[in-house]
């Protein structure tokens, strides 16, 4: 299982929302390209960026942000936040992002996704954010009436690369994955799943192996390693990529890619 350090960017700044609440925004540091490089020392092997200003607005603030990162970097990078076009998805890979993750168009644009998934194989990847098990769309402000896990089903022959499914209640909360959840979207998907949300601790991640064999191939965690709660080489260790390699096992990455 692959685990996956998260930067969120607001004005070119290292921030976590509570719950997606754009009124509940924790600082974490003024560079984000420094805290890419740490993750990268750390041993991560994927980063996983999002734009909240995208998301929220559709306008492009952090792109000098994303930039740097991608140049600084060696790991694959992917982003998700207000690519909502074709041009845009074309413009973030263009920059050297290894992925880009589209959210509301997936909803209201599944042709687009289809586009260019066929276009670009193994780099589009699908946030399904869900509130209440429906769909929340446009940086998480709006909520659609389609169920989480029928979107899931909807995508299958769509040739995405995976889903990230985060639970919104226990975003960025420490308080633990939505393991029901999870399980449910890792059971109508017919493509990889990476959970998303409330991982506070070692024992949250050693809890998602259960979920392994269905498919859950992957997990973002953000708050929890900017606050120290998880140690993001003791993570790679206990589930991820370092036993993967001791095993000679590929790695996510080349899975799905």
């Amino acid at each position: 299982m692959q685990v996956i350090p998260a930067i969120d960017l607001l004005g070119g700044h290292c921030v976590r929302l509570h719950q997606g609440d754009y009124g509940q925004v924790t600082h974490f540091g003024d560079d984000p390209v420094a805290q890419a490089l740490s993750w990268q020392r750390q041993g991560a092997q994927r980063l996983h960026l999002v734009d909240l200003d995208g998301a929220k607005s559709g306008e492009p603030i952090n792109d000098a942000a994303v930039k740097a990162i991608t140049a600084a970097l060696e790991i694959p990078v992917q982003l998700g936040g207000g690519v909502r076009t074709a041009q845009r998805a074309e413009d973030l890979l263009n920059f050297g992002l290894d992925r880009v993750i589209l959210g509301t168009a997936a909803i209201e644009q599944p042709e687009l996704v289809a586009q260019l998934a066929r276009r670009h194989p193994g780099r589009v990847v699908v946030g399904i954010d869900a509130k209440a098990g429906l769909v929340a769309t446009r940086g998480w402000l709006e909520t659609s009436s389609m169920k989480a896990t029928d979107l899931a089903r909807r995508l299958g022959g769509s040739g995405i690369a995976a889903i990230i499914s985060t639970d919104i209640a226990t975003d960025g909360t420490l308080a633990g994955p939505n393991l029901e959840a999870l399980r449910a979207m890792a059971e109508a998907s017919s493509v990889p799943v990476i959970a998303s949300g409330g991982i506070g601790n070692l024992e949250h991640l050693l809890s998602l192996l259960a979920l392994e064999p269905l498919g859950v191939q992957g997990v973002i965690v953000g708050r929890a390693l900017y606050d120290g709660r998880v140690d993001l080489a003791e993570a790679l260790e206990a589930v991820g990529e370092g036993r993967l390699l001791d095993s000679q096992q590929p790695p996510f990455s080349a899975s799905i890619a």
